[in-house]
């Protein structure tokens, strides 16, 4: 179990709640997995509704850094470590 596992599973809960996934459980999600293209396969449009969300609900700031944001959303694990480093609420 990683430090960050709470928040892990939390962000997991709110990727599916946020993109409405109807068929998957957060159990299911694989921390260290790819979040776009592999793994679940996600698009530009789900990483700004995410990005939505995070901010609303954690008052973090995603600027628009495409190779930094890459390492921000690689997977549930990187957005653990970026959302309990910069949160605010």
């Amino acid at each position: 179990m990683s430090e960050h596992s709470g928040l892990e599973l939390e962000l997991k809960k709110l990727v599916i709640e946020a993109l409405a996934l109807e068929d998957i459980e957060p159990e299911e999600i694989v921390t260290g997995d790819p979040l776009f293209v592999e793994g679940l396969g996600l698009d530009s449009i789900d990483a700004l509704e995410i990005t939505m969300v995070l901010e609303e609900r954690y008052g973090v700031q995603i600027e628009d850094d495409a190779e930094q944001n890459k390492k921000i959303f690689a997977s549930i694990a990187a957005l653990a470590v970026f959302v309990d480093a910069n949160r605010t609420g």
